[in-house]
């Protein structure tokens, strides 16, 4: 690869993180680095799943379409999340940058001969697919129990976690997307980000810019 993974800013966090130094420096021989602009797919429903792969930077959705034709957000995928389907065949969901991004990527089939010889990395994804449905189940919950405002709180907090633990964000989901995520529309989500805002919890200094003023009331908010 051109640059070496020794210096990944995804290092310690990425699934390649519990490889020896030669083990790292194999994988890296079989990986490149690939940059998408934002709306560009890299992965189509239902096409072969030929990549797989773990992301630098930037932001991607997982996405699938309705029978009605409607395109519903399944996942957000941030950095050092892991992407594509080991030891599958076809792709279960879209994969489509939403903002600029880099990504670390490998021929699947390539890749999962390197993880059948090396026993830590299958134990990282294993541990990697088990972090992944506890997120599911959470957002079944959250889907299911939690009020409009509670929803739009809990996904505020998510993402200014996943995005470096700052209180000021760039949103990378439209309010179009953020209502599609939490099961919402769109005026209820700007309702309840307006009713936050007039709470003097988070500030909306423009269309895409949040700053979080007070993240306890936010948790106890996205707590229910």
């Amino acid at each position: 690869m051109p640059d070496s993974c020794e210096s990944c800013e995804v290092r310690k966090t990425a699934i390649c993180c519990s490889l020896d130094s030669a083990g790292l420096a194999a994988l890296g021989r079989l990986g490149r680095k690939m940059r998408l602009s934002a709306g560009q797919t890299l992965v189509w429903e239902g096409d072969e799943s030929v990549v797989v792969g773990n992301v630098l930077s930037g932001m991607l959705k997982l996405s699938t379409v309705t029978g009605d034709g409607r395109e519903q957000i399944v996942g957000i995928v941030y950095p050092s999340d892991f992407i594509g389907r080991p030891f599958g065949k076809d792709s279960h969901h879209s994969v489509t940058a939403l903002t600029d991004a880099s990504l670390c990527v490998f021929g699947r089939g390539t890749f999962d001969r390197f993880a059948r010889e090396h026993e830590a990395v299958g134990h990282a994804l294993l541990e990697r697919t088990l972090t992944e449905l506890d997120r599911a189940r959470h957002w079944m919950l959250l889907l299911g129990r939690k009020s409009a405002c509670e929803r739009v709180a809990s996904l505020i907090l998510e993402m200014a976690e996943r995005m470096g633990g700052g209180r000021d964000l760039v949103l990378p989901l439209s309010r179009q997307q953020m209502a599609d995520v939490l099961g919402l529309t769109i005026e209820t989500v700007s309702r309840s980000l307006t009713k936050l805002k007039q709470s003097g919890i988070i500030s909306l200094p423009g269309p895409r810019l949040l700053s979080i003023a007070h993240p306890e009331k936010l948790e106890r908010i996205a707590a229910g």
